[in-house]
């Protein structure tokens, strides 16, 4: 439990979209609005998008994230409601986050890198489909995925893009990451692997000149890529509150029952 903390001082983060704007001149009006560096607390008002966005803009201050769904599917999000939410502040259960460090080469040499909380996607840029390989600690353990793309989850954004694709949900204090097939062609019955969230992940990307490959980091694209390479960072620490009874922990294990 957070109720430990002061979370009087707070800053709002408001998607543009009309309704998260009302919710933000309401909000304000009754709580005051600091800017992020004085606040106690980042209260983000959208869907999980610019939740997400809000997240990575914060990343290296450190501050505790609380969102309030203005948008449409809002996994990460509480309820709105406008009234006590100094109180509900203050019961919050935290959710500790660790993002996941990617690196990159591209074919013109170029190198690239970013964080990504949910997780890093490679698809196929061309009608073609991509040939990958696939190391683990600099240990080949696929040789050539033929496929639409391919991608490494953490815990946290298992239910998202990982899950629409059929991967595993991954509780949230699993040490482990889900790397999960995109329309796998070859080999055909070739699921995906659970990993030990320590382990570096490798992609090459085979005939990357006829068969481009574009990679993103949450919401961050790089295209023609060559070389990826990824593993889970220990820092930043990314701090996300939840009502006690909307709690991440118990919104990943309700997506396994859910039919």
């Amino acid at each position: 439990m957070s109720g430990k903390r002061d979370y009087k001082r707070i800053a709002f983060s408001a998607s543009d979209t009309p309704e998260a704007l009302e919710v933000l001149n309401a909000l304000q009006k009754r709580y005051g609005n600091l800017p992020v560096e004085e606040a106690h607390v980042l209260v983000v008002l959208g869907g999980d998008g610019w939740m997400l966005r809000s997240l990575h803009k914060n990343m290296e201050g450190g501050i505790p994230v609380y969102g309030m769904n203005c948008g449409s599917v809002g996994f990460l999000m509480n309820e709105y409601r406008e009234g006590g939410l100094v109180e509900r502040l203050e019961q919050s259960v935290e959710a500790r986050i660790h993002p996941l460090r990617m690196e990159l080469r591209d074919r013109d040499g170029q190198q690239h890198a970013a964080l990504a909380i949910n997780e890093v996607s490679l698809l196929r840029s061309s009608h073609q489909a991509a040939k990958i390989r696939i190391t683990i600690d600099d240990k080949t353990r696929l040789e050539e995925l033929v496929c639409d793309g391919v991608l490494l989850s953490t815990p946290a954004g298992s239910t998202a893009y990982n899950l629409s694709v059929q991967g595993p949900i991954l509780p949230l204090d699993a040490s482990l990451l889900a790397l999960t097939p995109i329309s796998a062609f070859r080999p055909r019955r070739w699921r995906g692997a659970l990993l030990p969230k320590g382990v570096r992940v490798g992609f090459d990307i085979l005939e990357a000149g006829s068969r481009p490959v574009q990679v993103a980091a949450d919401y961050r694209e790089f295209s023609d890529v060559e070389r990826i390479e990824i593993r889970s960072a220990e820092s930043p620490e990314l701090l996300l509150l939840f009502d006690p009874d909307h709690s991440l922990e118990e919104r990943i294990l309700r997506e396994q029952f859910q039919f």
